[in-house]
């Protein structure tokens, strides 16, 4: 029996990265897929892509803006302010893109398929719970049995982190030896990361948590 290989969903920030660096550390044959869908973070394609470069695997960037006509209302899509505020549901709601990760999912569980890899990966973690509702374990849970359902081969839905902290994602990461630098996870596709927005505020927290300095550049710092 060969190797498994896995089909990850990369955006390029923080959390995928440890995703797809967990999953290469448990022995699978990785091939990166990250998307292109208006998000005005796009800047989180490069970092992706660099990282891939480096680390010598398949990422494929599928470009799907089009879809914008059809789901627009989100500050990380359409032409209305990030919420420079605590991460919690009264000001994050403005970031849910509307039916997003399902859309994701779909499209990566249909490449997995095309290319006869065994497993989807999928960055989802417990600090998304209360604000997006398609990274709660009973969207992923129903993804993950629709998926092997969907298809003549089963093609799990794996979240490693899906009852994890940030936290905890970002402390498995350093076990691994990972360089945040590498990643972007501000929701502003500025030069510097703002530090302000909700995903920095998050970021920030984790590494104070664990006494630590992000290597990431942040404005004003």
């Amino acid at each position: 029996m060969g190797q498994k290989s896995a089909v990850v969903i990369y955006s390029g920030g923080m959390d995928s990265f440890t995703v797809l660096n967990r999953a290469i550390a448990d022995g699978l044959t990785v091939h990166a897929l990250s998307f292109h869908y208006g998000q005005r973070h796009s800047k989180e394609l490069d970092y992706a892509a660099n990282v891939c470069e480096k680390l010598g695997i398949s990422h494929k960037v599928v470009d799907i803006r089009a879809i914008n006509t059809l789901l627009a209302g989100s500050a990380l899509t359409s032409d209305i302010d990030v919420p420079d505020a605590e991460y919690a549901e009264g000001n994050m709601k403005a970031t849910v893109v509307p039916n997003r990760n399902m859309i994701l999912l779909s499209l990566a569980i249909g490449y997995a398929v095309s290319i006869d890899a065994d497993e989807v990966y999928y960055g989802a973690h417990s600090g998304d719970h209360d604000i997006y509702p398609d990274c709660r374990p009973v969207f992923v849970e129903a993804m993950n049995q629709v998926s092997q359902l969907a298809n003549y081969k089963p093609i799990p839905v794996v979240s490693p982190y899906l009852y994890q902290s940030k936290i905890d994602i970002l402390r498995d990461g350093l076990s691994l030896g990972l360089d945040y630098s590498q990643t972007w996870t501000c929701y502003n596709g500025r030069e510097k990361a703002c530090g302000k927005c909700s995903a920095c505020r998050e970021r920030l927290q984790a590494f104070a948590a664990l006494g630590l300095t992000d290597p990431l550049p942040y404005e004003n710092a």
